[in-house]
């Protein structure tokens, strides 16, 4: 086999969202937005509603509409980018919950579906998306006589738990939900780990259930092997790939492994990242090219098939360090060429 393989561990996907749901004395959702963090909308979905999950985020209608084709009829779909124009019938069609992020979108849903579920988002200092406060005190009455589903709003800094913006935005969407019947939701990941102030009656974790910081006690559950090309042996003075970044210093044996950047696996990592041979470790040699990486196998007894780079001795944080970046850019990186494998379901 020439393609790496990635391991979706769903066990473990369905173990972290009951631990962070264990969390809370809310509902807990589930973020399944980026075709399930890069590991696959549709047995991702199936496995957080077996788990127990019964509302669904994704990020724009044609996420929503797979995850209605996976989920079948029932569970609540919301959209995070709201009621765009030409999402009318997306939305009618898969029985979507628009979370509603102005003043025109508000009217574009009421005049486009009239009696559909909608929910709404507030902009409780992020100046991303949602209604700004003015402009949600002029709305508020009409949008809650047609009866929101939920109200919403996204913490910026949750992931720095001492950070002031985060009792600053509390502070805030407290005060523009006063007295709502409907559910409100503040809180992701970060949020539920900040408490139960942030809870509401509604969380909504993304990364934590992927295996992601900052939900350190997260089980991974993306786990990548990469497979061995060639092995070649190389004399003290010999270099490794393009640009003659790395030279031999002794006899050195390297292993050719099929995988690159255009499989996700950032160029800026290589000078810090390992690959894995159980638990042992091997140093990428070189710079990581499109389709290639070289790999110092020396210090083995045996020339590998496969190569690991997600394993629990290297998450995707570590991935995520070593690159300069974050989890949830290395989960959404992973290639289309992989041959995915699910298990422990």
């Amino acid at each position: 086999m020439t393609t790496a393989s990635l391991t979706i561990d769903l066990g473990a996907l369905a173990a972290n969202w009951k631990a962070l749901d264990a969390m809370t004395r809310c509902e807990t959702a589930a973020v399944v937005k980026a075709n399930g963090y890069g590991l696959g909308v549709a047995r991702v979905a199936q496995t957080l509603a077996t788990a127990g999950a019964r509302r669904f985020f994704t990020a724009v209608a044609e996420e929503g509409a797979a995850a209605r084709k996976a989920l079948g009829p029932g569970p609540e779909i919301a959209v995070f980018s709201g009621h765009m124009a030409g999402d009318a019938d997306l939305i009618g069609q898969n029985d979507l919950t628009p979370v509603l992020n102005s003043a025109d979108q508000l009217v574009r849903h009421l005049e486009s579906l009239p009696g559909h579920a909608f929910a709404i988002q507030l902009d409780s200092g992020m100046n991303r998306l949602g209604m700004e406060p003015a402009e949600w005190a002029a709305l508020r009455d009409i949008a809650l006589a047609q009866g929101p589903s939920f109200i919403m709003s996204h913490l910026a800094c949750a992931d720095a738990p001492d950070h002031a913006m985060n009792a600053q935005q509390l502070a805030a969407f407290t005060e523009m939900t006063q007295d709502v019947e409907c559910p409100r939701s503040l809180s992701a990941t970060g949020g539920i780990l900040l408490g139960p102030d942030y809870h509401f009656e509604l969380t909504r974790p993304g990364i934590g259930l992927y295996g992601g910081l900052p939900f350190a006690a997260a089980q991974a559950v993306a786990h990548l092997s990469l497979p061995v090309i060639q092995t070649r042996e190389l004399a003290p003075g010999e270099t490794v790939g393009y640009g003659n970044t790395w030279a031999a210093t002794a006899p050195t044996r390297i292993a050719t492994v099929a995988a690159g950047y255009a499989d996700g696996i950032h160029r800026a990592m290589g000078p810090k990242t390992s690959l894995w041979h159980g638990g042992v470790e091997c140093p990428i040699r070189g710079r990581i090219s499109m389709d290639l990486i070289g790999v110092d196998v020396s210090h083995l007894d045996e020339d590998p098939q496969m190569l690991d780079l997600l394993t629990a001795n290297q998450t995707v944080d570590t991935l995520a360090d070593a690159a300069g970046t974050i989890g949830y850019e290395i989960l959404t990186s992973l290639g289309g060429r992989y041959s995915r494998r699910y298990a422990g379901a």
